[in-house]
């Protein structure tokens, strides 16, 4: 038993003879119904298990008060009390709480995202009430639990759904714990969940076809549930001769390989494998790539090849240079060029006009998204003060730069999903305390955030192909089928994803930033699931490109692997679902512009096969997929024929050689040089923390690229 709960228990039997707000038959018992329905699980992956002896419902005689009121009163209840009297009150609550039996105290019935255990039941009744139960192995968990029972139970579904969080607001001091305070809200989404499921039964809606997904079990083993999960899961065991024959190919010519997380499956399941055989293999997000290059220069590669997009090569290449790695060559993985709908917006004419709008108000940043090209950056640099972010510091960056620089204008892009979701955070940090907000940064409060927010100013016509997918379709199924489960998102969707997932992440179940963001959580929730060793089933909903998931389930096997105890421990599973349509194909118009593939047409619709995806899987019915196309160009085939005709004695690889940028921009210096400037500038501004003084006299004096 924790502290606090040791504190509670000490005066319980003074607390215990105040009274509780609950009605006054509610934990009447009575038998199990015959012929019932089952009663549905809080979470989706496993078959419910029987109805547990749950409690009648309230009479429509006896509902005094509706479901809101009754709630407020009990949130009422406890901000009335004094705070200390606060967890004690749970207690009482707790204590009225019937138990679950043993059988119902399974993983199949977790409330996920709890620090406790606690199992949910609840079905709907023959006159069309909500009946539930619940329980916890921590007393102030079950008060909790007892408070959302005491309301809910005998409830309509409707009325469940109609229940305002605000209502409940005070139960979240009440155990003084953000983490354990999460559990009402995780406990009332999933009642919510059953009573939507309750809705359409009763409405003979059939239940929707689940998303695939993949689960790794504590051995290791993985179980694909969907055609496109089988999909990915194929190139989990990759084929042993080829990744020896990259492993002798590598180190024969001593190749270093950096690639994207969103690469292709087959050509990450390899290798991943690799990389046990040879250490100079390094998959992660596009910032790092650059970094990891040098890393395998400073050891001694020869060569580097870049799987991704072709920023990622040109950046690799300038980076080396600057760290003085000149003669280390670097190679693309296809004879094409390989784009990226992002870097391609912030080529365009469009975006040079939003700048020079930007370039008329005085003092103005550009803040620019790492995923563009090195001549977007030195263009853009030379028209306005330029800083990279990735998506996991650009929230940073933008904060410190306006706590840095009196009367700044920000001007962000090209990412337009982004753009809407940094205004949506800041509009929301202004309505927190100024406590709350300086625990963010502080040099800021209300007043500050509130004055800077007219001077933000974002993209309105950028936005990746893949994460455009996850729109109101995707939202609308993850509410009704997964609103339990983990939520994880990229910056980079649209706001009604972003939105939902930032509900989640205030409840502790969701994360909303970067790809190594995304695998920093799932590991973190996995860690604490081992450290509790019981039986337990993480699911977590996959917001971004599902070629993370080679390096997702690597990460979870070395981590069931690092536990002494993995193979006699509680039985744990982790569940990745990819939130895509079981369409194979998506259907386009005809002047659809993320159009990458050939085309057939039928008298009702054009359809558009995305070249990469296996038989066009995982894509979205309204346009997108799962999978980006122009990263799926770096084949593995690509790959060997590159590094097994070097050294390139002959220049017949000249077409995958990532050149210099030898061109200079409108003020005749180096492309490459003013490019990477903004790339250093973030650099400086991740190891201090603050913008550097050359840049911030560069906004200042409106001089561009122009160094003090």
């Amino acid at each position: 038993m924790d502290t606090s709960t040791l504190a509670a228990v000490a005066s319980f039997v003074t607390l215990a003879k105040m009274p509780l707000l609950l009605p006054p038959n509610l934990f009447r018992r009575h038998p199990r119904p015959r012929g019932s329905l089952a009663v549905c699980c809080a979470n989706s992956h496993a078959s419910p298990p029987p109805p547990p002896p749950l409690r009648r419902a309230a009479s429509d005689e006896e509902e005094v008060a509706p479901r809101r009121l009754r709630l407020r009163r009990i949130g009422e209840e406890f901000r009335a009390l004094p705070e200390a009297d606060r967890a004690r009150r749970l207690l009482a609550y707790a204590a009225v709480l019937p138990r679950l039996t043993e059988a119902d105290r399974v993983a199949a019935n977790r409330v996920m995202g709890c620090v406790a255990q606690v199992w949910l039941l609840g079905r709907c009744d023959g006159a069309g009430h909500m009946l539930f139960a619940a329980d916890s192995d921590s007393e102030l968990s079950r008060g909790y639990c007892s408070c959302l029972v005491s309301a809910l139970d005998g409830a309509r579904p409707e009325e469940v759904l109609d229940v305002d969080t605000v209502d409940l607001a005070p139960l979240g001091v009440a155990a003084g714990s953000r983490s354990r305070a999460n559990t009402w809200h995780n406990v009332l989404v999933g009642m919510q969940k059953l009573a939507r499921a309750a809705i359409a039964a009763r409405e003979g809606r059939p239940r929707g076809e689940q998303f695939p997904s993949l689960v790794i079990g504590r051995d290791g083993a993985v179980r694909a549930q969907g055609s496109y999960a089988e999909a990915q899961a194929i190139f989990l065991s990759p084929d042993q001769s080829k990744i020896a024959e990259l492993v002798n190919t590598l180190m024969e010519r001593n190749i270093g390989i950096v690639a994207h997380f969103y690469m292709d499956p087959e050509v990450q399941g390899i290798l991943t494998a690799a990389k046990r055989q040879w250490p100079h293999i390094h998959i992660s997000d596009s910032l790092v790539m650059s970094d990891s290059a040098v890393q395998m220069a400073e050891a001694g590669c020869k060569y580097i090849a870049v799987l991704g997009v072709d920023f990622m090569s040109e950046n690799v290449r300038a980076i080396l240079d600057q760290a003085g790695f000149n003669e280390v060559e670097v190679y693309r993985m296809s004879s094409e060029q390989i784009g990226c709908s992002l870097a391609d917006a912030a080529s365009s004419s469009a975006y040079t006009h939003f700048l020079k709008a930007a370039s008329k108000s005085s003092p103005s940043l550009h803040v620019i998204y790492i995923n563009t090209s090195l001549e977007t950056k030195a263009r853009t640099h030379e028209l306005v003060p330029t800083i990279t972010c990735t998506s996991s510091n650009v929230v940073a960056t933008i904060l410190q730069a306006f706590a840095q620089i009196p009367d700044l204008n920000v001007w962000y892009g090209p990412d337009s999903y982004m753009g809407a979701n940094i205004a949506d955070l800041l509009k929301r940090m202004a309505i927190m305390s100024d406590e709350e907000i300086a625990e963010i940064h502080s040099d800021h409060n209300r007043e500050t955030i509130t004055s800077l927010l007219p001077r933000l100013h974002y993209y309105q016509n950028g936005n990746c192909i893949v994460h455009d997918m996850f729109g109101h379709e995707v939202v609308k199924k993850i509410k009704e089928e997964y609103c339990d489960a983990f939520l994880t998102a990229h910056f980079e969707v649209p706001g009604e994803m972003f939105s939902l997932s930032m509900e989640a992440k205030n409840r502790g179940m969701g994360v909303v930033g970067s790809t190594q963001n995304i695998l920093d959580f799932i590991k973190n929730h996995l860690k604490q699931a081992l450290d509790r060793n019981v039986d337990d089933h993480l699911q977590f909903v996959l917001g971004t490109e599902s070629g993370m998931i080679t390096s997702i389930v690597a990460a979870v096997r070395k981590l069931f692997n690092s536990y002494e105890s993995s193979k006699e421990g509680a039985s744990i599973e982790v569940e990745i679902v990819f939130p895509v349509s079981p369409d194979a194909v998506s259907k386009t118009s005809v002047d659809d512009s993320h159009d990458f593939g050939s085309s057939v047409t039928n008298d009702l619709e054009q359809i558009t096969i995305v070249p990469g995806v296996v038989s066009g899987e995982g894509c979205s019915i309204h346009g997108g997929c799962a999978s980006c196309p122009y990263m799926k160009m770096n084949s593995l085939g690509s790959l060997l024929n590159v590094c097994q005709q070097l050294p390139d004695e002959d220049n017949i690889l000249s077409v995958y050689q990532a050149s210099r940028l030898n061109a200079k921009t409108s003020h005749g210096k180096l492309v490459a040089e003013v490019g990477c400037e903004p790339i250093l500038h973030m650099r400086h501004f991740q190891e201090t923390k603050r913008l550097p003084d050359k840049l911030v006299y560069q906004v200042i004096h409106g001089n561009g690229g122009e160094s003090s």
